[in-house]
């Protein structure tokens, strides 16, 4: 059984289990099924607001995913959270990936 079908299995058990999305996420992505992650992702980033690294993951899968509009205003919440929060590797990386969106 592969990781993302353990956690699917705990997610119909629990679907408003955040953790257990956010882990089915996260295996999903490793399998490179990244629109299938999305969902969950936006999921936890939605339920609880100030948890910023559903948002950076599911900003990342976005822009993997050529969807850089959607991607660009899920960061820049991301950004907002690792400024409040003193997250300064985070606000490093955000920032340096939204640059990047705007190049585009």
């Amino acid at each position: 059984m592969t990781r993302s079908a353990q956690f699917a299995a705990l997610v119909a058990q629990q679907p408003d289990n955040e953790l257990f999305r956010f882990s089915l996420a996260q295996a999903l992505a490793a399998e490179s099924r990244l629109s299938e992650a999305v969902e969950h992702w936006q999921f936890c980033a939605t339920r609880k607001t100030e948890w910023m690294m559903p948002r950076i993951l599911l900003g990342k899968a976005l822009l993997q995913l050529g969807r850089t509009d959607e991607a660009r205003n899920v960061l820049e919440s991301a950004l907002a959270l690792a400024q409040t929060q003193n997250h300064e590797e985070p606000a490093a990386e955000l920032t340096a990936l939204l640059g990047a969106t705007s190049a585009r």
